[in-house]
């Protein structure tokens, strides 16, 4: 246990900058260019807080004042959506950082022959490549789920700072919203289902890091879609179409889109649904096989 999280912590100070520099900055930039655009409308008169409604522009304070009770709560429900919003583009970059993290795990040390200093320290290729997946399905995660929950609640105090001092408070509804309030126990709790889609995903990329001598990025997306294309062009010439839908869903979707959180939406409203549906489970069992793999083919494999 204490090995593993030395190689958990040496994965992260190894990739800090992808980790947790990147989407750091990129929730400080959302929060100031929130807060910038808000206090230049308030300052200018063109206060984001003014409504256009019947051909004339009104406060927001007024508009308040004369909705019903269930028109405000709509109303605060799209005020607390859109902070909420914020995490979308920080678990966009989630998944670019960790497709390339996976790509290169294998392949990088290889070719700058690092990979002879850590053998020749007493660690195993499983625990090696395992802490990558670790760090790649829980650590990483678990790093932007915080720094996006960060991001969001900063969002919501710039735009309810702003609606208070023209007078609505929109504090109490918001946060007196369940999806809000239960959000990080909501986002910690679908961790385990983004393990299981992300498996496929990882794994295939980990196994073509360990195996491809040059562009593991072309070997990793060009497999699948090529396959896909065979599928499809057999599919057209024996009148089954139905089996390029399934090829790219469960194959080529799995294998390439598993790292990108809430792909499995595509495929079921709720993330409770996918504990039933047996493609998940293959598919995770079909991922911890290509992680197996990788692991012979770093204690195998040689560029010398």
């Amino acid at each position: 246990m204490n090995t593993m999280k030395w190689l958990l912590k040496r994965e992260f100070w190894e990739h800090k900058g992808s980790f947790f520099w990147a989407p750091l900055i990129l929730g400080m930039v959302m929060v100031a260019v929130t807060g910038i655009t808000v206090v230049y409308g308030m300052s200018s008169g063109q206060s984001p807080f003014k409504l256009h409604l019947n051909g004339q522009m009104q406060d927001m304070q007024a508009v308040f004042n004369s909705m019903s009770a269930q028109d405000v709560r709509e109303a605060t429900s799209v005020l607390s959506n859109i902070c909420l919003g914020a995490a979308v583009p920080l678990l966009l970059m989630l998944a670019v950082t960790t497709f390339f993290y996976c790509l290169g795990a294998l392949h990088d040390e290889r070719r700058d022959r690092s990979i002879l200093f850590w053998k020749s320290l007493p660690l195993s290729d499983t625990q090696t490549v395992l802490s990558k997946v670790l760090m790649v399905t829980v650590a990483a995660p678990l790093i932007v789920i915080g720094i996006s929950l960060a991001t969001s609640l900063a969002l919501m105090l710039i735009v309810g700072t702003a609606a208070l001092v023209h007078g609505v408070n929109v504090f109490g509804a918001i946060l007196g919203k369940e999806a809000v309030t239960m959000l990080p126990l909501q986002a910690v709790g679908v961790l385990p289902v983004y393990v299981l889609c992300a498996l496929p995903t990882v794994g295939w990329l980990l196994m073509v890091s360990a195996w491809a001598k040059s562009k593991p990025f072309l070997w990793a997306v060009g497999v699948p879609l090529i396959a896909l294309m065979l599928v499809k062009w057999v599919g057209y010439v024996l009148g089954m179409n139905s089996a390029t839908a399934w090829m790219a869903s469960n194959v080529a979707g799995r294998m390439l889109l598993g790292l990108v959180p809430g792909s499995w939406l595509f495929d079921h409203n709720r993330a409770g649904a996918l504990l039933h549906a047996p493609g998940v489970w293959i598919g995770a069992a079909a991922g911890l096989l290509m992680i197996y793999a990788a692991i012979r083919l770093r204690r195998f494999k040689d560029e010398g």
